[in-house]
């Protein structure tokens, strides 16, 4: 169990010290990596796992022997009984000296239990901090999927600033031409600000996408943090429809997901503590022994030599020591009723947490559906305004189509642009989501 620990803690360091963040863009397997090893969650349940580790030393250390030594020095005063039954004033003083052990030998299946519960509380501990991982890591995708989703929608606004400028451009020639009135070199003039205006505001919003994204992973701070661009297919990233059913994917996700593995781990220590606690209703046997030694001295008469005396007083004893429970006031019995409790209350909390999860899956199957609904809807969407924009601005270059009407077909391209983008990114993510569940990893 040490090795599992150590490698779960491993692995979350792993890329701890990546580039420096000003030196190239991060991929989404760095993002993630680089949050799992700095995220305050993740490290908190380190402790945790930790923290349960030390708890299963300690259970299994109750097998061994315990030992202890002690000394203690007395002084008498006043009126006494000697040895021929007469009482005289007189002063003594007493030093001892003693070293004791004691074995458990039988303690009611205690000690075995306890050690079996801390080992399954560890193993919950583990499954929780891969919890914190993954949840990490989902926050992670969406956020970056997010920054992608942003740098996309500015280069839609750098395009439609280009094709703003080039009308400016032609308008201007065809106004020192008198072909075209100031009226219309003043409405392109609009547009073109009005584009710049807007990609000024979409850069705004990619920088605060990088800042979440930044936050995430924990960076200081988020000056010179880019994230890498991948080579995307313009369906989405291949993006197909869900083959598996929400039952066939919960049937695969409960046996994987560590949510479910902590809560079942946890309802096995419940168990055990439950024998824990009818532990008490047996006797318990120690055995012990020890070694110990005095130096006697009485006031007026004379005493052998202090290591003379510790050397002849030695003494050393050998016992088994039986603890029959008969009566303590029903604690025995309430604590067994209060651990069958909590056997029942995690029963109900696996089925929570069971039916949490197949929520979620349901959830991200519908989601993914209709998200790649959305995607080939807005694809289509897409290519029609493209199509229209296409014979609109022809219409308009030849003075067949006023400003007003070219500006609308425009903004209709702007609009059809941005849902497809949208929903691209969207049906990625929904994919991912629905894949992880399936046991994917989400990079």
């Amino acid at each position: 169990m040490k090795k599992l620990i150590k490698l779960v803690v491993l692995g979350t360091l792993y890329f701890v010290h990546l580039p420096n963040v000003a030196a190239q863009s991060w991929t989404l397997r760095q993002c993630i990596e680089y949050a799992i090893a700095h995220n305050i969650t993740v490290k908190q349940q380190q402790v945790a796992v930790q923290n349960s580790e030390v708890q299963l030393s300690t259970a299994r250390n109750s097998r061994l022997p315990s030992l202890s030594a002690s000394a203690n020095q007395s002084f008498n005063f006043g009126r006494g009984q000697t040895i021929d039954g007469t009482y005289v004033n007189r002063n003594t003083q007493n030093t001892g000296f003693d070293l004791g052990t004691q074995i458990p030998l039988f303690t009611g299946f205690q000690i075995p239990n306890n050690i079996a519960a801390r080992r399954l509380d560890l193993q919950a501990a583990v499954a929780d901090l891969q919890r914190a991982r993954e949840n990490i890591a989902i926050q992670v995708t969406s956020a970056y999927l997010d920054v992608l989703y942003q740098k996309e929608m500015r280069g839609v606004q750098e395009r439609q600033v280009q094709l703003s400028q080039s009308q400016l451009d032609r308008l201007l020639r065809l106004f020192e031409n008198g072909k075209k009135s100031e009226a219309d070199v003043a409405q392109a003039r609009s547009t073109l600000a009005n584009d710049q205006l807007a990609l000024t505001q979409q850069q705004n919003q990619l920088q605060l996408s990088l800042l979440e994204l930044s936050q995430l992973l924990e960076l200081s701070s988020p000056e010179g943090f880019d994230v890498e661009e991948p080579v995307l297919p313009a369906d989405g990233g291949n993006v197909s429809a869900p083959t598996n059913i929400p039952d066939e994917v919960f049937t695969i996700a409960a046996e994987q997901r560590p949510q479910i593995q902590a809560e079942r781990l946890r309802l096995e220590s419940a168990e055990r503590n439950v024998k824990i606690a009818q532990a008490g209703h047996y006797p318990t046997l120690y055995l012990s022994g020890g070694i110990g030694t005095s130096f006697y001295k009485t006031n007026g008469f004379t005493a052998d030599p202090f290591f003379r005396q510790l050397k002849n007083n030695l003494n050393k004893y050998i016992g088994l020591s039986l603890s029959i429970p008969i009566f303590n006031r029903f604690q025995t019995r309430n604590q067994v009723r209060q651990a069958r409790l909590q056997v029942e209350n995690q029963q109900l909390s696996l089925e929570a947490t069971q039916k949490a999860l197949y929520k979620e899956i349901q959830q991200a199957y519908y989601n993914a559906q209709n998200a790649r609904r959305q995607l080939e809807s807005s694809a289509v969407a897409e290519a029609a305004a493209e199509s229209a924009f296409e014979l609109m601005q022809k219409k308009f270059e030849n003075g067949k189509a006023n400003a007003t009407e070219y500006e609308e077909s425009r903004t209709r391209l702007l609009r059809a642009q941005a849902d497809h983008l949208q929903a691209k990114y969207t049906a990625i993510f929904r994919q991912k989501i629905l894949n992880f569940y399936r046991g994917e990893p989400l990079y």
